[in-house]
C-alpha cells in the first residue's frame, strides 16, 4: 500500500509538470497577449515598463522557469486584471463559493441518484425502471445551461417563485445554511451527475443480483431485505465510488455555464474571464489546481476500493 501511494504521488508530480509545460506553451503560442487591449493607447515606453514589470519581456522558457520557481514556494503571482491582490488570494475567494456549490450539488446528485438507481434496479423492466432510464437519458443529453434557462424562465420569470440568480444574496432559512437563490443553480448543476450516479447504481445492482452468491444466499433462506442490504448493495458500491471519483473534481472546480447564468462569482466564472483576458498567472494556477484535484481524487478512489472490498489489492492484484 505504502509503495503504491508513493508511486502515485510521484506520477502526480510528473503529471503536474507535464500540465504546466503544455499549458504554459499553449498560452504563449495563442496570438494576442494580456495587454493587447492597451496597444496604441499607451506610449511605447509605458508598455515596455508593464512588460518588464510582469517579466513578459523575457524568453518564454525563462518566464516558465521563473513562474515554476515561485510556484514551488506557493507564490502563483499577481493577476494582471486585478494587480491589487494575488492569485492565491483570488482563488481562495472565488473557490470557496464554487466548493459550496459543488458540495451541495454532490449531496443532491448522489442522494437522489443512488435512490433512483436502487429503485429502478429493484423494479427491473417495470414502468419505474423505464421512467428512471428515460429521465437519466434526458439528464445526459440536455446541457445544464439549457436546463438552467428553462428553470429561470419558469420559476423566476413566469412564476416568480425563486430569484433569478446570485448566491447567498436572497432570504436565507435556518441562519445562512439554506438560501432560496441556491435552489435553481444546484438542481440545474446536479442533473447530469445525478443521471450518471443513477445509471451506475442501477447497472451495478442488476449485475450483482445475478451473481451466484446472491442465489446461494436466497437458497439458504436469507431474507430479501438482508440479501439486498448486506450482499447486493455492499458489493455494488465500487462502481458508485468510481462515479463519485470522476464527478468530484468536475463539481468542485466550477461550471462556467451555471456560474455565469446564475451570476455566481465562483472559480469557474472567473476562469473564463481570465482566459479571455490572457491572465497567464491565473490560468496556470487554475489548471494546476484542477490537475492536482484529479490526481488526489483518483488516488483516494483507489484506496476506497480496498476499504469497500478487502479482496481488492492496489497494484492490479485481487485476491480470489
Amino acid at each position: 500500500m505504502t509503495r503504491y501511494i508513493l508511486g502515485r504521488i510521484l506520477s502526480l508530480v510528473f503529471v503536474l509538470f507535464a500540465v504546466s509545460v503544455i499549458v504554459f506553451s499553449v498560452m504563449h503560442a495563442v496570438p494576442g497577449g494580456p495587454f493587447d487591449a492597451t496597444d496604441g493607447k499607451l506610449p511605447p515606453a509605458a508598455m515596455e515598463n508593464i512588460m518588464r514589470k510582469y517579466g513578459l519581456d523575457k524568453p518564454v522558457w525563462q518566464q516558465y522557469l521563473n513562474y515554476m520557481g515561485n510556484a514551488l514556494r506557493f507564490d502563483f503571482g499577481i493577476p494582471y486584471q486585478q494587480p491589487h491582490t494575488t492569485v492565491a488570494a483570488l482563488i481562495r475567494k472565488t473557490w470557496g463559493v464554487t466548493v459550496q456549490v459543488g458540495i451541495m450539488t454532490l449531496i443532491v446528485a448522489f442522494g437522489i441518484g443512488i435512490a433512483a438507481g436502487m429503485f429502478a434496479a429493484y423494479n427491473q423492466n417495470s414502468w419505474v425502471d423505464n421512467l428512471v432510464t428515460f429521465t437519466t437519458t434526458l439528464g445526459f443529453t440536455v446541457p445544464n445551461f439549457v436546463v438552467a434557462m428553462w428553470f429561470i424562465l419558469f420559476f423566476a420569470v413566469a412564476r416568480q417563485w425563486l430569484p433569478m440568480g446570485g448566491w447567498g444574496s436572497s432570504q436565507c432559512l435556518i441562519g445562512s445554511f439554506f438560501c432560496t437563490d441556491w435552489i435553481l443553480p444546484v438542481i440545474a448543476y446536479s442533473l447530469a451527475p445525478m443521471a450518471v450516479v443513477a445509471r451506475y447504481t442501477r447497472a451495478s445492482i442488476v449485475d450483482v443480483k445475478r451473481a451466484d452468491y446472491i442465489r446461494t444466499a436466497r437458497a439458504k433462506g436469507v431474507s430479501e431485505r438482508k440479501v439486498m442490504s448486506k450482499h447486493v448493495f455492499r458489493n455494488a458500491q465500487i462502481p458508485m465510488v468510481t462515479a463519485l471519483g470522476t464527478e468530484i473534481p468536475n463539481l468542485i472546480t466550477g461550471s462556467i455555464f451555471i456560474e455565469s447564468i446564475f451570476r455566481i462569482n465562483g472559480l469557474g466564472k472567473f476562469f473564463v474571464t481570465s482566459t479571455l483576458n490572457r491572465d497567464y498567472p491565473m490560468i496556470m494556477a487554475t489548471f494546476l489546481l484542477i490537475a492536482l484535484l484529479w490526481g488526489i481524487t483518483y488516488l483516494l478512489t483507489d484506496i476506497a476500493y480496498t476499504v469497500i472490498d478487502p479482496r481488492v489489492r492496489l497494484g492490479g492484484r485481487k485476491e480470489a
